[in-house]
């Protein structure tokens, strides 16, 4: 389902990413972990073409992703309705309700009428446990609710792949749970997701493999089991120490 083949990228003379190459297979749920500023957040924006990169290729659900590719590549279309991506903010329009929030880019970049997409948003509605708030707007949301709609929101597009960027970080104990529920429910259905995340229970319960990024690079990649508990690289036992520690 993905493939990244030496992946580079820089800002300025600051190599971000080096080198990276890994394969995701359909169904796989990869935890993303590691020290701050080791290069998580912009793997997962790379894949999904949000930033650009130097070099090396990224081919995800049937799109190949090349350096440099001009903002009008009908390649570009095609990646934005094959992989959602949620966000550490919700990003949700202010002014639409839940329904609206959801059925605004199937009825404008798909073209799907009115009648059907609110159809289909009122079932991931019911998805992520927020049947009855349809017509709330998100103010009248608490933050876990509005991060459900975010993820229905990006369910809306029918994608192959969803990318996690710590989409619990803005959250209290509580909403993390209500979040990490719906993921682990996704897991469940057999959804190819990447999963930027320090929520170690997760990655530990529902994750496939884990990647362990550092200074640009996958320094680790593994069962949980193993990579948590028997970390072969300085790097990672440090990070999972200082966890531990907390």
């Amino acid at each position: 389902m993905i493939s990244v083949r030496t992946l580079c990228k820089r800002h300025g003379a600051r190599a971000v990413l080096e080198q990276v190459s890994a394969d995701v297979e359909r169904g796989e749920t990869i935890a993303i972990v590691g020290p701050s500023g080791g290069g998580k957040s912009t793997l997962l924006r790379c894949l999904n073409y949000l930033e650009t990169f130097d070099e090396g290729e990224i081919r995800i659900a049937g799109t190949t992703l090349v350096p440099r590719m001009s903002r009008g590549d009908v390649r570009l279309r095609e990646l934005r309705t094959r992989v959602g991506m949620v966000f550490q903010q919700f990003n949700l329009f202010p002014h639409l309700t839940a329904l609206d929030n959801i059925t605004l880019a199937p009825r404008v970049v798909r073209g799907i009428e009115r009648a059907r997409a609110e159809e289909r948003a009122r079932e991931l509605l019911d998805k992520v446990h927020l049947g009855d708030r349809a017509g709330a707007f998100p103010h009248e949301l608490s933050g876990g609710q509005q991060q459900r709609v975010a993820i229905a929101r990006a369910l809306a597009q029918e994608p192959e792949v969803m990318l996690f960027d710590e989409p619990t970080s803005a959250l209290d104990p509580e909403m993390r749970d209500e979040v990490m529920e719906v993921i682990r429910d996704l897991a469940k259905g057999g959804m190819t997701m990447l999963v930027v995340t320090h929520e170690m229970q997760f990655a530990s319960d529902i994750a496939s493999r884990v990647w362990v990024i550092d200074q640009g690079g996958i320094a680790e990649d593994g069962a949980p089991a193993r990579v948590i508990e028997e970390p072969r690289t300085e790097v990672a036992r440090e990070f999972f120490g200082r966890l531990r520690r907390r």
